[in-house]
């Protein structure tokens, strides 16, 4: 199944609108949050095809957010790409085993970004 909609998470309103605009001039559908309690009702409105996680945000921080949808069964066959500033092997360790199904580090290189998404068609 091709991805189509996409949910941004995200607590940077410039990072939501740049994402918005890069995914929707592709042609996805895309819905933003911007932190856990929002990200979580967006996907009890609609189950996205994939996220694009943030990490560091207030509250509950991308890494404990996409464990919760990982772990839910609700959304376990969504995959969650982890999109931050945290550029250290550590930290991509970390997301994968909360159960990211990759991780791309800001900003964001539209090409690479597409790239990623695609990987999921």
């Amino acid at each position: 199944m091709p991805i189509q909609k996409i949910l941004v998470v995200d607590d940077s309103k410039t990072e939501l609108h740049h994402l918005s605009e890069l995914l929707g001039k592709r042609g996805f559908s895309v819905r933003v949050a911007e932190n856990g309690e929002e990200a979580m009702k967006r996907l009890g409105e609609e189950t996205p095809d994939l996220i694009l996680m943030d990490v560091v945000m207030p509250g509950q921080n991308g890494f404990q957010l996409t464990r919760s949808i990982t772990r839910d069964p609700r959304y376990a066959g969504v995959p969650v790409i982890m999109c931050t500033s945290k550029n250290q092997e550590t930290d991509k360790v970390w997301g994968m085993r909360q159960g990211a199904r990759d991780y791309i580090v800001k900003p964001v290189d539209a090409a690479d970004l597409l790239a990623k998404i695609r990987a999921f068609d």
